[in-house]
């Protein structure tokens, strides 16, 4: 019984451990995650992966026109 309680108390120690590193780990990410938002985004305003879709001749008149009313 004495090997059961040592082994339990190993086991703590070890999740205690493990748990200390994951709150360690998730605070680096979340400094490394706040540094560089602005650098993920492409010149424009496009974000990455995104195109954009050509605009017909019709949507730019319709745009100019309820920008002028």
């Amino acid at each position: 019984m004495l090997n059961l309680a040592n082994a339990v108390r190993q086991l703590k120690m070890a999740r205690d451990q493990a748990q200390r590193k994951l709150e360690q780990l998730n605070a680096a990410l979340k400094v490394l995650g706040g540094l560089g938002g602005e650098s993920r985004r492409l010149g424009g305003g496009q974000t990455a992966g995104k195109k954009r879709r050509p605009m017909s001749a019709a949507a730019r008149k319709r745009i100019a026109a309820a920008q002028r009313a």
